[in-house]
């Protein structure tokens, strides 16, 4: 039986990072609040280093890497947050690193991991295998996989946005009935779920929502005919042991947005909130506007994953909104 990453193993990243990452605020807005008939909190991790909360659990399990076996460098595989996240971590530590990413995935995703130093190597999401050819590198170089969400120190960093958001709610006199985090392979939000102890929803798109269906099975389901989606950061295929049995041990549940639900997001974050929140990162939000979870009445955090969107993507989704 895998062992689930607790709050305890949360609290230890905290002190490991230290003021490494960026401690993002919790944001309210009337408006949203009014719209859902509860009290919400967004946490913005699209102000994070890197634009995502990927960086907490890059560094972190960076940082874990002792200092004379920093050499061979790292190496990861990523559609572009966890790329950017480890390309920094590794470049403010003078490491290395390599970073296999989709040969679709996101021109500013690639120019940005790009800019901090990586090697990038491309491949087919639809007939390659990312870890294969991750693995062949780090062979070849003598470097470590850093992957994206299957690993207790990058699960525990990235519980990091937990443990900050409830105490600084905690500061302002207030606790927090529910959590709504973003999930791709489960690794913010297992890490959220250990973080903050709260009762989590984990919010994925429609088409990539095997995390739901596995946490309501009780055992892992892969994605099914996965489509296109806007959501580039969330296409994970299937979630990790590690990712389950941490989501299970914390009761986390979930629900999934529509892509016309994530453009209606995207454009409220952008013309309401004054944010730029990248499809992915704006499920939650998604998941709120839609009336998908219960929240009337109750105090909630919600986490925005990231904010690294292209131009011609937030047009779209600002045209598609209209002024819903």
């Amino acid at each position: 039986m895998t062992s689930p990453v607790t709050l305890a193993d949360v609290e230890i990243a905290a002190a490991r990072l230290g003021i490494w990452p960026v401690r993002t605020p919790l944001l309210n807005s009337p408006a949203l609040d009014a719209l859902c008939g509860g009290r919400i909190w967004l946490k913005p991790e699209n102000l994070q280093h890197t634009g995502s909360f990927k960086f907490r659990g890059a560094m972190n399990r960076l940082l874990a890497i002792p200092a004379e076996a920093r050499a061979g460098g790292v190496v990861a595989y990523s559609s572009g947050n966890h790329a950017q996240g480890v390309a920094r971590a590794a470049r403010l530590l003078g490491m290395p690193a390599t970073i296999v990413m989709p040969s679709d995935a996101p021109k500013l995703k690639v120019e940005r991991t790009r800019a901090d130093g990586a090697e990038i190597v491309f491949y087919d999401r639809l007939t390659e295998a990312r870890e294969t050819i991750a693995a062949g590198i780090a062979e070849a170089k003598g470097a470590l996989i850093v992957p994206p969400f299957a690993d207790p120190l990058i699960i525990a960093g990235q519980g990091t946005a937990g443990l900050e958001a409830v105490t600084d709610l905690a500061a302002r006199g207030e606790t927090a009935d529910l959590a709504l985090t973003c999930c791709g392979g489960g690794g913010l939000s297992g890490g959220f779920a250990a973080g903050s102890q709260l009762p989590t929803v984990i919010v994925e798109p429609e088409g990539y929502d095997d995390v739901c269906r596995s946490l309501a099975a009780g055992r892992i389901l892969p994605v099914e005919n996965p489509g296109p989606t806007r959501c580039d950061a969330l296409q994970t295929l299937r979630m990790a042991e590690i990712t389950f049995a941490t989501l299970t041990h914390h009761g986390a549940t979930g629900v999934s947005v529509s892509e016309a639900e994530v453009a209606r997001a995207v454009a409220f974050a952008f013309r309401e909130l004054k944010l730029v929140v990248e499809p992915g990162g704006s499920v939650t939000l998604a998941a709120l506007l839609a009336g998908k979870v219960d929240v009337k009445g109750k105090t909630v955090i919600a986490i925005l994953s990231g904010g690294n969107i292209d131009p011609e993507v937030m047009a779209a989704c600002l045209a598609e909104a209209g002024h819903a």
